[in-house]
């Protein structure tokens, strides 16, 4: 058994409801065999980052301020 295999059985088995990820990694194929693992999406966080970078903006704000 591979560690990816292995680690995708600790979590089925394991006691919590979910892991979250990001959407930096594909994780389609893991989620065939995990249905734990929960997928968020970060480009819009990732762009406005970006602008706000580019723009001479303010990056800390994001913390408080998520873009939807």
């Amino acid at each position: 058994m591979d560690s990816s295999t292995e680690s995708i059985s600790r979590i089925n088995n394991a006691c919590f409801e979910a892991v979250v990820v990001t959407n930096t990694i594909p994780q389609e194929e893991k989620m065939k065999h995990c249905p734990k693992i929960q997928v968020i999406d970060i480009s819009m966080i990732l762009a406005e980052a970006l602008r706000r970078t580019h723009n001479g903006e303010s990056v800390s704000y994001l913390f408080s301020h998520v873009p939807l």
